[in-house]
């Protein structure tokens, strides 16, 4: 339980110390716009691209690890597609319960598994990304394209995102390297691990940086239903999916994990690059993240 707390527990403080350089006007407002195209275009990707090129995938069988996770996110992606119908939100705001309640932080989960399992379960977590990061990457970029504009997008507007948004070119580069054995050479590959490092503290930074806490409570009923879809709904499909394609011991107990960890900081920056509501976003993954110093203990606890 201590290490899952420690893995979560400077993730809260790096988004604090964000919200207080922007209260204290430590730097100027205008430099959070240019620092997310940085995080955004340079610094995720690259810590992407070298993950899942460097996992270790051998020997491992992933499908019926695979299925459980694609099964609970296009479970809640069916339930968010009912509830759309039903809540009163706009494009911008539904787009945001959307990432709020699918994306999940994979860097946290990393950190969470080897802390947990070892490097056992580290590569575990690292096929979970490669499976999970492009899927919804995938889904929150359409659904952002198509409901957070001031018009929706259409089918060739929604494609032409898709087929440049670098997170989702970085997934697919890496995952050919390592299906194709190419080995990056030292110098590229300690030039990603250099870019990947940087990319959650600023990407955090940011995320505190356009939190607005009256924001936070004047939507309170939305942040609290993407923290309950988030932290209890998913890792509560992914055990039903764990249960249903018979994954067992340690793949399964990983696979849970994947659930149980907040908010994707991603997010923040995907919404604001293409319109979607940053504030509401920004309250989302602080409060799945507060949420999580909490639930992943106990439900981690209760599952290994």
């Amino acid at each position: 339980m201590i290490d899952i707390v420690n893995a979560l527990l400077p993730v809260f403080l790096i988004i604090a110390l964000g919200q207080l350089l922007t209260r204290v006007k430590f730097v100027g407002a205008e430099l959070w716009a240019p620092l997310d195209r940085i995080v955004y275009f340079i610094l995720f990707p690259a810590l992407l691209l070298r993950t899942l090129a460097n996992a270790d995938l051998g020997g491992l069988d992933i499908i019926p690890m695979a299925a459980a996770l694609l099964a609970a996110i296009f479970t809640m992606v069916g339930l968010l597609t009912f509830m759309r119908r039903h809540l009163r939100l706009g494009g911008a705001e539904y787009s945001s319960l959307f990432q709020g309640s699918v994306r999940w932080n994979g860097f946290v989960g990393l950190a969470a598994a080897a802390s947990l399992f070892g490097s056992a379960g580290t590569t575990l977590m690292a096929l979970a990304i490669a499976v999970m990061v492009p899927t919804v990457n995938v889904l929150c970029v359409y659904i952002l394209t198509r409901h957070a504009g001031a018009e929706p997008a259409g089918i060739g507007t929604a494609a032409r995102a898709l087929a440049k948004n670098p997170l989702i070119l970085a997934c697919a580069g890496g995952i050919v390297l390592n299906i194709a054995d190419i080995e990056l050479a030292t110098a590229i590959d300690r030039g990603l691990d250099i870019l990947g490092r940087s990319a959650l503290t600023l990407g955090l930074l940011s995320v505190g940086a356009g939190l607005d806490l009256a924001h936070a409570r004047a939507t309170k009923k939305t942040v609290a239903l993407a923290t309950l879809l988030k932290l209890l709904g998913m890792p509560l499909l992914i055990a039903t999916g764990c249960w249903l394609f018979g994954v067992h011991g340690l793949t399964r107990d990983v696979a849970i994990l994947c659930g149980t960890v907040p908010g994707a900081t991603s997010s923040y920056i995907l919404a604001r690059q293409l319109g979607g509501d940053t504030q509401l976003i920004a309250s989302m993954i602080s409060a799945t993240t507060l949420g999580a110093l909490i639930t992943m203990p106990l439900i981690l606890q209760f599952v290994i």
